[in-house]
C-alpha cells in the first residue's frame, strides 16, 4: 500500500486505482437518498378499476349507514309510544297505511310516521291492516300498535234487549244506540218476533242488520223449544205458543214461578176460562208504547173492551204482547203439573197460588190489605217529611 500511495503522488486510491474523493463535513452528514417507490402499473391506473374501488367503498358506507338507521329505527319502533292515556282510533275500510300512520301521529299515538311505515313494510304488515275501531293503550309502542291493527280486535260495544220489551221499545233502544249506524226498518216486525239478548258489536253495525239478526235468533229459539213441548197443551200453533209465553213473561220476572204461572193459564184454557191477565189490559190500551210507570190500572180499564183484554175476550189475544225470553218460552212448553187456576201478588215480589175461587179471594183480600198498609205508611212518611 505504501508503494501505491507513492505511485499516485501521495493521493490515496481505492480499488483498481480509483481515487478516493474527500467529502466535506456537511456532505458527510447529509442523509443518503432512499429507495424510490415502484412505478404504478398500468392496471392500477385504469379508470374502471378506480370506479370499482369507489363503488365498493360506497357500498360499504351504505351498508354501515343502513345498519345504523335500522338499529335506531328498530329501537324507536319498539320503544314506548308518546300516548299518556288510552285512546281509540277508527280505521275505516279502504284507508291507506299512510293515512292510518298520519292519523296516529296527529293524535300523538306514534312519534314518527316514516318509522311506522318502514316498520310495517319490514314486517310485511302494510297489507294486513284490518278496518275497525281500536283502543290504543297508554305508552303502546309502534310495534304493539301494528300487531293490534293486524289482529282485527276492535273495540266491542254491547246492547242489552231485556225480556218482556215490546218491539216498539226494542226499536227505541236500537235507535238511541249511537255506536250503531243506518236506519231502522220502516215497518215494525210482528210483536214477539225479536230475541231478548245482549248483543256485542263493533262500531258502525247497521241497525237494520241487527234487527234481522234478532228476528232470526228468536225464530230459531222459538222453533227449537216448540219442538220439545209437552203433549196435551191447549195450543195449536207456534203463534199461540209465543203469545202465551209473552203473557207469562209480563206476569212474573221470577224464575222459580214462571212454570207455575204458565200452568195456571194452561189450566184455564183447558177449562174454557178467561185468562184475566192484567198485562193484556195494558197492551190493549197502550200498545207497544207501554203503560206509564206512574199510572195504575183502573176498574174502567178492566171493563174496557179491546182485542187484547183477556178479562173481556175468550182465549188468547190475537198477537203476543211482548217479546218473551227463553225462560218464559220453556215454561209454557213444559208447565208445572198443578191444578192451580188463580194467582195474585203476595207482597214480596212473587205470587200466591190457589186452586179454588174461595182461596183466591182470601189471597186477594190479603194483598189489598198489604197495599192499604203500604199506602198509609207512604202518606205518613210524606207528612213527616213535609213537617220537617
Amino acid at each position: 500500500m505504501a508503494g501505491e500511495t507513492e505511485q499516485n503522488g501521495g493521493r490515496p486510491t481505492r480499488g483498481k486505482g480509483r481515487p478516493v474523493v474527500a467529502k466535506s463535513a456537511r456532505e458527510a452528514l447529509r442523509p443518503k437518498e432512499g429507495t424510490p417507490p415502484p412505478k404504478r402499473s398500468r392496471q392500477s391506473r385504469n379508470q374502471f378499476v378506480v370506479f370499482l374501488n369507489f363503488l365498493m367503498s360506497s357500498v360499504i358506507f351504505l351498508v354501515i349507514a343502513a345498519g345504523i338507521v335500522f338499529y335506531f329505527g328498530k329501537r324507536e319502533f319498539e320503544a314506548p309510544g308518546p300516548a299518556t292515556s288510552a285512546e281509540t282510533i277508527m280505521v275505516r275500510p279502504n284507508m291507506s297505511v299512510r293515512e292510518i300512520a298520519t292519523q296516529l301521529e296527529r293524535e300523538n299515538l306514534i312519534s314518527d310516521t316514516r318509522i311506522f311505515l318502514m316498520g310495517l313494510r319490514a314486517y310485511g304488515a302494510d297489507s294486513r291492516i284490518k278496518a275497525g275501531e281500536y283502543e290504543i293503550k297508554a305508552g303502546a309502542s309502534m310495534h304493539e300498535i301494528m300487531e293490534l291493527l293486524e289482529s282485527g280486535k276492535s273495540v266491542l260495544y254491547s246492547l242489552t234487549i231485556p225480556e218482556g220489551l215490546t218491539v216498539k221499545q226494542v226499536f227505541d233502544r236500537i235507535a238511541q244506540t249511537e255506536e250503531l249506524s243506518g236506519e231502522l226498518p220502516a215497518e215494525l216486525p210482528p210483536e214477539g218476533s225479536l230475541a231478548a239478548d245482549t248483543i256485542r258489536f263493533t262500531r258502525g253495525l247497521d241497525r237494520a242488520e241487527l234487527v234481522e239478526k234478532l228476528k232470526e235468533d228468536q225464530a230459531e229459539l222459538v222453533q227449537s223449544i216448540w219442538e220439545r213441548r209437552a203433549e196435551g197443551l191447549p195450543i195449536d200453533t207456534v203463534e199461540e205458543f209465543v203469545t202465551l209465553a209473552s203473557i207469562v213473561e209480563k206476569e212474573t220476572g221470577r224464575a222459580d214461578e214462571r212454570s207455575r204461572v204458565a200452568a195456571v193459564f194452561i189450566n184455564r184454557l183447558k177449562k174454557g176460562m178467561r185468562l184475566q191477565s192484567d198485562p193484556t189490559i195494558i197492551y190493549g190500551i197502550f200498545g207497544g208504547d207501554g203503560k206509564p210507570s206512574d199510572r195504575p190500572i183502573y176498574r174502567s180499564d178492566i171493563e174496557k173492551k179491546t182485542d187484547y183484554n183477556t178479562y173481556q175476550i175468550d182465549g188468547l189475544p190475537p198477537t203476543p204482547i211482548a217479546n218473551p225470553g227463553r225462560a218464559a218460552l220453556e215454561a209454557v212448553a213444559n208447565p208445572s203439573r198443578t191444578d192451580d187456576l188463580y194467582f195474585v201478588a203476595d207482597g214480596t215480589g212473587g205470587h200466591v197460588f190457589a186452586k179454588t175461587l174461595k182461596e183466591h179471594n182470601e189471597n186477594v183480600a190479603r194483598w189489598r190489605r198489604i197495599e192499604r198498609e203500604r199506602r198509609q205508611q207512604a202518606e205518613e212518611a210524606a207528612g213527616e217529611a213535609d213537617g220537617g
